[in-house]
């Protein structure tokens, strides 16, 4: 009995030319927080202030973003899924795609570890804070890792040839995700909204260039539907 393979991944249109119009305003926003741009800051105050007094004022919905924040959509969450996606595709012998998911998000924690160590700004302080965080504010590392790793999700899904439900399903989900923990954050008080739109930039920017690196350089063949990877329990295309 023959197994079907799987169909042949659509090549991501435009994926060095995403990365290369997201590096300007990410690049410019990094600019501007370094160079402490007084409207930039402004806006984040006013920002800040306004949603924290929100957040005193309905406690159940205060509670309801740190579950979301710390447990649905934490750093560590986010990690923990893409290692059950990379375990999955070794299983399936896809070393190419676990390696870039593998290394990817790596490369994203770096990054954004990184660049908080270097920029060093200031976390929002609070006289009656209703939560806290550790190191520094900018990049915001939950928008940024929630960002790369739902975005390799979604482009694994169109790498597999998802059906259009499927992929339509885990768009909304992602799109629910990464918006939802920015708000989260800001909702908090522990970021500016300059620190969340830093952190999605970057992570939009991290998957484009892990996208086009990938179409650059791993062979048609071996990629998804092209030859290259093998399944449990077959043999010589053999049941």
């Amino acid at each position: 009995m023959h197994s079907a393979p799987p169909r042949a991944a659509p090549r991501t249109p435009g994926a060095p030319r995403v990365a290369l119009f997201l590096a300007v305003p990410t690049v410019l926003l990094l600019v501007l927080v370094v160079a402490e741009w007084r409207p930039l800051f402004d806006v984040d105050g006013d920002i800040a202030r306004t949603t924290h007094r929100w957040a005193v004022a309905h406690p159940d919905l205060t509670q309801s973003a740190r579950i979301l924040t710390d447990w649905v959509w934490d750093p560590w969450t986010m990690r923990a899924l893409c290692t059950a996606v990379v375990l999955w595709l070794l299983a399936r012998r896809a070393w190419w795609l676990a390696g870039l998911l593998a290394a990817t998000t790596l490369v994203g924690t770096l990054v954004q570890q990184g660049l908080k160590a270097a920029v060093g700004r200031e976390r929002p302080v609070w006289p009656d804070p209703v939560d806290s965080a550790n190191y520094s504010a900018f990049p915001s590392g939950h928008a940024m890792t929630a960002t790369v790793v739902c975005g390799l999700m979604v482009w694994l899904l169109r790498v597999y040839g998802a059906g259009a439900t499927a992929s339509r399903v885990g768009l909304a989900v992602a799109v629910v995700s990464v918006i939802g923990v920015g708000l989260t954050r800001v909702w908090l008080g522990v970021h500016w909204a300059s620190d969340i739109v830093g952190g999605w930039l970057l992570g939009v920017l991290t998957v484009a260039l892990a996208v086009a690196a990938y179409e650059r350089f791993v062979p048609e063949e071996e990629r998804p539907g092209g030859g290259g990877e093998r399944h449990p329990g077959t043999a010589d295309g053999h049941a």
